[in-house]
């Protein structure tokens, strides 16, 4: 290929990078729910002819696109491409072809230029409710976590399944919000394809075929060539978590060999009897992508890209659970294998990965309704919140971890304002936690304090989806530990950090979320950088006495200079 087609391919690589992107902010815009909206739990992607990712969306979560990469293929197998017409329109929530539980349902377009199939649009969005038990841990199949969605076609030469619209709104809590999602999926999707045809005009393209080509010959490429400069070896990682009612271990062996790197599951704890456990679709997600950010971080992520990481677990273990388990809080433990898979990538690469993070989300679901135990209120209603959170990220080599932010997860933390919008829920508090972060060369990120209730006249159901209660993110090089979850109501109630529980009238839940670990021993750290935390209230002075050894009077220099509003 001469020079000049290699830069019109790259023009056109680019282009399909902004059409998805298009297609992702579609989605942001008009979607119903919260956790799209406002915390970008999504994903959006352009797939070629035979079901290969070409292209993802930068707006979005690993969890989804690394999932929906596999997805398009069950869609061609189970529709059959001889059944794909244009103004076609598909559907799924199944977790095993699907993201991995009820909650996130996934939208496939078939995409025509010139009355040819060319390829395929696909996006992804988590939704509030999908009936059932609700978003939560308490199920014991996935028979009552909610309404099943097969692959199935939504929309056929443009006209919409009426009866399957009808199936939906009859089987959930929030059908206004669903059915609202559901075609904001399919637009986004519209408005790729709207894209993608205008490129195909205006590079005087009939396929994908030569485009789809150098996209993936190229990422294939550059991946293996970093794949290959690794020292072959191999070596075992390990993470012990809270679970629901026992410790879940995971476990971890990666290879580096030549031309691919085997990350290999077994050992893990096996399948667990409540809604913990993880399709081996998002397993293999969230493993691709704790390799991709250490190995190949710059690569674009495509079919061709994630090909050489090679993901096995043992059937029926927590990380490869067949149906029909439970798998509504997959990511609870889902979000926690980054950093097992970094427990093993420090010994192959040491000062490449940070310290542990408070891992998975920090989320939970209000379900109010009018109190019971007195009348209510006229203005008393139904309504189902859910909030997304973070908990501190782990320190990193060089820098200090961040702050109340979601790795792996990317997700947004969902503002107070927009949330208090959904539903008569209160957040009383939303702050940092001081000491929260580990201490070390490199300090751990800062959890949150939260105090959420209710408005006047209601009660509500508190669906909990937190770890690291008993298990802590665990420092490295040296680093300290980060503080654990806390949880209870505000007159000492103590609550669980997984399952449904009941919040009676006036009470609030006090929550504290988990903070990363440190990185490199405490004493290393700069004293001005430990004086700079201790200004900003990041640690208290106890915590500068006992892990830094500040003394009394650099204790009280530093508060009197802060107080005075002098910045560090």
């Amino acid at each position: 290929m001469s020079e000049t087609g290699k830069v019109a391919r790259q023009v056109m690589w680019n282009r399909l990078i902004s059409v998805v992107e298009e297609q992702a902010q579609a989605l942001v815009r008009t979607s119903f729910s919260t956790s799209v909206r406002e915390a970008g739990d999504l994903s959006a992607g352009v797939y070629n002819e035979a079901g290969e990712m070409l292209a993802q969306a930068v707006t979005g979560t690993p969890g989804h696109v690394n999932a929906m990469a596999d997805a398009v293929a069950h869609f061609i197998r189970r529709i059959g491409r001889d059944n794909m017409f244009e103004g076609d329109v598909y559907i799924t929530n199944d977790p095993w072809e699907g993201t991995g539980h009820l909650h996130d349902i996934t939208v496939v377009s078939p995409s025509f230029h010139g009355g040819r199939l060319v390829g395929f649009f696909a996006c992804t969005a988590h939704i509030v409710d999908i009936g059932g038990r609700g978003f939560g841990v308490d199920g014991n199949s996935v028979y009552e976590e909610g309404l099943y969605l097969p692959i199935m076609k939504l929309i056929e030469r443009g006209e919409v399944d009426r009866t399957l619209i009808r199936i939906i709104r009859g089987n959930v809590r929030e059908p206004d919000q669903l059915v609202g999602d559901i075609y904001a999926l399919a637009t986004c999707n519209e408005i790729g394809h709207r894209r993608l045809v205008a490129m195909m005009e205006e590079f005087e393209l009939s396929d994908l075929a030569g485009i789809s080509q150098f996209i993936l010959d190229n990422s294939r490429r550059a991946t293996l060539e970093r794949i290959n400069a690794l020292t072959p070896g191999t070596a075992e990682g390990h993470m012990q978590i809270d679970g629901f009612d026992r410790p879940i271990d995971l476990r971890v062996r990666l290879a580096f060999e030549r031309d691919r790197i085997v990350a290999d599951w077994a050992g893990t704890s096996g399948i667990d009897k409540k809604g913990i456990n993880v399709p081996l679709v998002y397993t293999k997600a969230y493993t691709c992508y704790a390799l991709k950010c250490a190995i190949a971080p710059e690569i674009p992520n495509n079919a061709a890209s994630l090909a050489p990481f090679e993901i096995v677990a043992p059937e029926n273990s927590i990380v490869n659970a067949l149906h029909p388990a439970p798998v509504s809080l997959r990511h609870i433990i889902g979000h926690m294998l980054p950093d097992t898979v970094y427990d093993a990538l420090d010994k192959l690469l040491p000062e490449t990965v940070h310290a542990e993070g408070a891992g998975c989300l920090c989320n939970f679901q209000v379900s109010l309704r009018p109190r019971s135990d007195a009348p209510a209120p006229a203005n008393a209603v139904r309504a189902e919140v859910l909030a997304f959170n973070s908990g501190g990220a782990g320190a990193r080599p060089g820098l200090d971890g961040m702050n109340a932010t979601a790795f792996p997860s990317g997700v947004m933390t969902m503002p107070v304002e927009a949330t208090e919008q959904v539903g008569p829920v209160i957040f009383w508090r939303k702050e940092l936690r001081p000491d929260s972060g580990g201490a070390g060369r490199f300090r751990g990120g800062l959890g949150q304090y939260m105090e959420v209730g209710a408005r006047e006249g209601h009660e509500f159901d508190f669906q909990a989806m937190f770890d690291r209660v008993e298990h802590p993110a665990r420092g490295r090089r040296g680093g300290g530990p980060g503080a654990t979850m806390t949880i209870a109501q505000d007159d000492g109630t103590p609550m669980k950090g997984k399952g449904k529980q009941f919040v009676p009238h006036g009470r609030k839940v006090m929550l504290g979320l988990p903070g990363g670990a440190g990185y490199g021993r405490p004493a290393e750290r700069s004293p001005e950088l430990v004086r700079r935390d201790l200004a900003l209230g990041y640690i208290t002075p106890d915590f500068a006495r006992r892990h830094y050894a500040l003394s009394e009077e650099e204790i009280a220099e530093v508060l009197s200079r802060a107080r005075l509003g002098e910045v560090y």
